[in-house]
């Protein structure tokens, strides 16, 4: 069982729902990303989703551009995000780290030599927004013969054949959009997102975790009342837009406390 697999079914046998926050390595400081990652932790996350800065993403809102810029202009790549990944597990090797990103970059460095050096610096699962399910079986069955979960969107425009495709190779969990548009944008239909999720768990064997458009704690605890998992991204990212960077890393532990705290009550 994978670090992902086994975390979240810890979770779901104490009946508690799963905590998925997502920052963009490199932003706003490459220095300040693994100090970021550990009080994503203390604040009670249960898996990091870090994001590979790509220049020309397209399911990435308008916060999380800017994010990837700034984190590009600061030189860095997939070689620095993988090196962050081998400092953060000096100190924890409990914590699943998802690489959320962009083929181009995988690509860059060859499908292969990604994998083992994801695997060797400490990875649990990737997400490629831009290899669908029909593209990528080899890549899916590679990453699962190193040990690392395939991670697959999924959209309130998905088919029951797109969701019946994704459940045969996704692995770890599945990330549920839960809104037609970029990242941080519109507004979460509570019961949009609760009709859609048994459609889901029809062909998908894996957890569920929900994002896009989850703002604050109210919101968080009303999506993980219809999933397993919450993921936010856009709104922490623009915690670190607001904060001085001197108080950036107390700022984002607050926030995640926030939130976790309503996951428990």
């Amino acid at each position: 069982m994978s670090r992902i697999q086994s975390t979240l079914s810890a979770l779901a046998a104490k009946s508690k729902k799963g905590l998925i926050p997502f920052i963009t390595a490199g932003d706003p400081a490459p220095e300040l990303t693994v100090p970021l990652m550990h009080a994503l932790v203390a604040g009670g996350a249960d898996i990091i989703e870090l994001g590979v800065p790509f220049s020309d993403p397209m399911a990435d809102g308008p916060v999380i551009q800017r994010a990837s810029e700034r984190a590009l202009a600061n030189g860095v790549g997939m070689h620095q995000v993988l090196q962050f990944v081998t400092e953060f597990r000096k100190s924890n090797q409990s914590t699943p780290v998802v690489l959320m990103g962009y083929a181009n970059p995988i690509e860059h460095m060859g499908e292969s030599t990604f994998i083992q050096n994801a695997k060797q610096a400490g990875v649990d699962g990737v997400l490629v927004v831009d290899y669908p399910p029909e593209e990528c079986q080899d890549f899916a069955a590679s990453l699962k013969e190193a040990g690392l979960d395939p991670i697959f969107l999924l959209a309130p425009t998905s088919t029951d054949e797109r969701i019946e495709e994704v459940g045969k190779i996704a692995s770890g969990y599945v990330y549920y959009v839960s809104l037609k548009g970029v990242t941080g944008s519109g507004h979460l239909d509570l019961g949009a997102v609760a009709s859609k999720i048994p459609a889901i768990k029809q062909h998908v064997k894996v957890p569920v975790g929900v994002g896009f458009g989850i703002r604050d704690a109210a919101t968080a605890k009303a999506i993980a009342s219809v999933s397993d998992a919450v993921v936010i991204g856009s709104r922490i990212i623009q915690e670190l837009e607001n904060t001085p960077r001197d108080n950036a890393v107390q700022a984002v532990q607050a926030f995640i406390s926030g939130i976790r705290k309503a996951l428990d009550e």
